[in-house]
């Protein structure tokens, strides 16, 4: 497998998520139990009785807290990128609120943060709630103690809020609030808001190679970070030269130009990998007919999961593309790293970066 490591670190990613039975994402009061008034026993018989219902007490609270949902949260990694990780949360009836609350530093998602990893909200914020508004916004409510951050940070605040509130099914835009009040621009550095920022606009931007933003459009690309087998996907946003190339050709492109040499970031690919074809897609699949050298050192016709996903999650970032189906001198008859063929288009995972890392 050849590996293209970028040294260096710099502090500066499909998704679709299902919600699970009984979960919604605001949830609700819970209804209280009527207890009838107390008979007149004995104190034997009332000690007994309060221990029976303590034991069935903690029985339920043992239940309920093994009842979870996968979350992912977005997170700072060493280097201080916007990462997406997925846990196993409580079961809630409130799962956007609930994700929003795991991002605050020192709050409960401190025993579960990965060797490297932080919260990205500064400690002792509150979520005031979550709520609707319109068919695909979400205003997310915190309180005064949101604006106890750097101003280095808050493009990474927005953009992990963002994206985690937007994993959620048919959300795409999220507003901020403050204590009930509309914000339009950031508290601290003043990064606009406006009517709501959404995944358009990028995570962990990557403008390095770019003289003229103004004649350039936005792509995101999925890179590794990590060490040995413990090993994470990025999401980078790059701003790509407008101009007559096809767009997914731009995506593969990126992808095997690699990460810049001072992001602290790798890549699978091999350099001499190319597309034969345009790419075509039909009915939501996107087919990417490759060179041999997209194989990389794998042996025979196998292909390295890491090329394979990051193609599957950077493409099905562009609009429509559901799955990818990736050829080779036309023909799909290559193999992933377990040996299962790859007749078929993958579709991207539910969630990212499930594994220890």
């Amino acid at each position: 497998m050849s590996k293209k490591a970028k040294t260096a670190v710099v502090s500066t990613v499909v998704v679709s998520t299902v919600l699970l039975s009984g979960c919604g994402l605001f949830g609700g009061d819970k209804a209280v139990e009527q207890i009838d008034p107390p008979k007149k026993v004995s104190y034997v018989e009332k000690e007994q009785s309060l221990k029976t219902d303590a034991a069935k007490e903690t029985k339920k609270d043992e239940k309920a807290s093994k009842e979870t949902i996968k979350q992912e949260l977005y997170l700072l990694d060493k280097n201080g990128y916007v990462v997406p990780k997925t846990f196993e949360l409580p079961k809630t009836q409130s799962v956007a609120a609930q994700s929003l609350k795991y991002l605050v530093k020192d709050g409960p998602v401190t025993d579960k943060l990965p060797n490297g990893f932080q919260a990205v909200l500064p400690a002792d914020t509150e979520v005031l709630g979550v709520k609707p508004e319109g068919k695909d916004t979400l205003i997310a409510d915190f309180s005064p103690e949101f604006k106890n951050y750097k101003k280095e940070d808050e493009r990474k605040i927005l953009e992990a809020i963002t994206y985690t509130l937007t994993q959620f099914e048919g959300i795409k835009n999220v507003k901020i609030r403050i204590n009930g009040y509309d914000q339009k621009v950031m508290p601290v550095n003043h990064t606009p808001i406006g009517e709501g920022v959404s995944r358009a606009d990028g995570i962990n931007l990557d403008n390095s190679d770019i003289a003229d933003l103004t004649n350039t459009h936005a792509v995101t690309v999925y890179y590794l970070a990590g060490e040995g087998k413990k090993l994470y996907y990025v999401p980078v946003t790059k701003r790509i030269p407008n101009g007559d190339e096809n767009k997914f050709t731009a995506v593969v492109d990126e992808l095997i130009k690699g990460p810049s040499m001072t992001s602290g970031l790798l890549s699978d690919f091999n350099s001499d990998a190319k597309l034969l074809k345009v790419p075509t897609m039909e009915n939501g699949k996107l087919t990417l007919d490759f060179n041999k050298s997209i194989l990389g050192n794998m042996k025979g016709t196998k292909i390295s999961q890491h090329v394979l996903d990051a193609l599957v999650l950077s493409l099905t970032e562009q609009p429509d593309v559901k799955s990818v189906q990736v050829t080779v001198n036309g023909k799909a008859n290559i193999l992933d790293e377990k040996g299962k063929e790859l007749t078929k288009p993958v579709t991207r995972p539910e969630k990212v970066n499930t594994g220890s890392f």
